[in-house]
């Protein structure tokens, strides 16, 4: 079938080269990606590490697009934060052996030409998960590949005996290797965290991790984790409780910030995530704000002055811009507050979790005319503070994430399958009867909170007739207001401000807000 019906990549190139490749387009390397050229520079994409049969070694699979490689040949490694130009997650390394993978068997091969898939050995080390091999030194990096799915769920693992802990550690990176999506983070308690897709992704990465990558040693694992994030709902003072605008004094009492927040709307943080609104370093200023304002509705003076979009690694967007009017010294505490806006999107006020679709507005700044009295040690506290302030005074809401279910049921088994989703706070989007067969094909949203279980649920309610497949679809806002008591969305805050060791209190607007003396 892929012989038949995808394109060859001789002819599949000529238009992915623009989706592919992250330098220039009219340079002879970019050229010989879209001819298939196997004469010219060599470039292959590592896409996967696969567990060879050597003890903690991989082998790194992927794609020749230009060139051929071979066995015994010096090949640069750009890693995913290589910048070109630089000599950042750079190595320059031997292909000890090139490999034809074919299924379960490999077969050693001299080497191998563009359009082929193949797998090197000897180059293991200096990936993590992916990245671009080249030997030539004017060689832009390929995009990273970007998945549908997010990593949602986490859970914790621990060893049970003190003395397996390095292999643990050892074992964990491995899982991290050999699967693209997976995360482990350490978190701030010192637990290990692995973040994957859903319940069974995490099973399949528990499974591998102790047979394969931990022989013998023995962990204990928590309940599964799930991820929310925060974020705003109106503007800063629109409740009519608290000030239009929020004030925070530098520690030394001679610097103050002046701002509020605004939520961003959902087409412009799906704009940001699906990398249709550039993040990084912009060439041209005019033309970035112009496309905000024709196709996001924003100010083009606001947005020629976007200081920067605050987004973790998960690229979670949140922006900081700058509608001050006539300031003096604005760029020399432009990284300071830039810096605290990084740590405050990472954790948020409610609970510490990731702020998404949010904006703060500087309005305005009093800054102390010595430039000793104005350094980071003043600023980012200072900042920190009033985007805290900001975040608790225009209704702060949290977010869960939310599955696309897509069950298989027969007709008579449908009713088992309602009651399972009325139970797990389901809701239904559509429901298409296939012609012809007994069969329908429903389309529902789940909480990924709820999601533990559903599979058995559903099987036990309809007598193991409906196939149920998950994927992550969109970010959803909690019912209730997590500042009222006893709300579902103020049950969950507690619950997740308890497990993260965080005070059992819900946080005050006035002890981030200053008052104006």
């Amino acid at each position: 079938m892929i012989a038949e019906q995808l394109p060859s990549p001789v002819e599949a190139q000529k238009y992915r080269v623009d989706n592919l490749y992250s330098g220039p387009l009219d340079t002879p390397e970019a050229n010989a990606v879209r001819t298939c050229d196997s004469a010219g520079p060599t470039s292959m994409y590592v896409s996967k590490m696969v567990p060879s049969s050597d003890k903690g070694r991989f082998i790194a699979f992927g794609r020749v697009f230009s060139g051929t490689i071979k066995t015994g040949q010096e090949i640069r490694i750009l890693g995913p934060d290589y910048e070109h130009g630089t000599k950042k997650d750079l190595y320059v390394k031997k292909i000890q052996r090139c490999l034809l993978m074919m299924g379960r068997y490999v077969e050693q091969i001299n080497d191998c030409p563009a359009g082929n898939v193949c797998g090197l050995i000897g180059v293991d080390q200096f990936l993590l998960k992916s990245g671009t091999l080249t030997d030539s030194e004017d060689f832009h990096p390929f995009n990273t590949m970007k998945f549908s799915v997010a990593a949602v769920v986490q859970i914790a693992v621990d060893a049970k005996n003190a003395a397996d802990l390095p292999k643990l550690v050892e074992g964990l990176k491995r899982l991290s290797k050999s699967d693209p999506l997976v995360k482990i983070s350490l978190s701030k308690s010192g637990q290990h965290i692995i973040a994957g897709a859903g319940e069974l992704h995490l099973e399949i990465c528990l499974k591998d991790l102790r047979e394969d990558y931990m022989k013998g040693a023995e962990i204990s694992v928590s309940e599964p984790i799930v991820s929310f994030a925060e974020t705003v709902t109106e503007r800063t003072g629109d409740d009519n409780i608290h000030p239009k605008t929020c004030i925070a004094k530098s520690p030394n009492k001679h610097n103050r910030l002046f701002m509020y927040a605004t939520p961003l709307t959902e087409e412009f943080v799906k704009g940001v995530e699906n990398g249709d609104v550039p993040t990084g370093k912009v060439s041209d200023m005019k033309v970035f704000a112009r496309d905000l304002a024709d196709k996001y509705g924003w100010d083009v003076g606001d947005a020629r002055k976007v200081w920067t979009f605050g987004c973790p690694p998960d690229g979670v967007p949140n922006v900081v811009v700058d509608v001050t009017k006539g300031v003096q010294f604005l760029n020399e505490i432009k990284d300071h507050v830039v810096g605290a806006f990084m740590q405050v999107t990472t954790g948020g006020i409610l609970c510490d979790e990731v702020l998404r679709g949010v904006r703060m507005n500087l309005e305005d700044v009093k800054l102390h005319a010595d430039a000793i009295h104005r350094g980071a040690g003043q600023i980012m506290p200072c900042a920190k503070k009033v985007f805290y302030a900001c975040q608790l005074a225009s209704g702060p809401r949290m977010l869960e994430p939310m599955y696309l279910v897509e069950i298989t049921v027969p007709q008579e088994a449908q009713t088992g399958v309602f009651t399972t989703l009325n139970t797990k706070r389901g809701e239904i989007d559509q429901i298409h009867e296939r012609p012809g067969t007994p069969l329908t094909m429903m389309r529902a949203y789940l909480p990924v909170m709820e999601s533990f279980g559903f599979t058995q649920l559903l099987r036990q309610n309809t007598g193991g007739k409906a196939f149920p497949q998950m994927k992550f679809s969109h970010w959803k806002p909690m019912n209730g207001d997590p500042m009222k008591d006893g709300s579902p969305a103020n049950l969950t805050l507690m619950n997740t401000r308890k497990r993260k060791g965080l005070k059992e209190e819900l946080p005050i607007f006035a002890d981030y807000f200053d008052k104006l003396q």
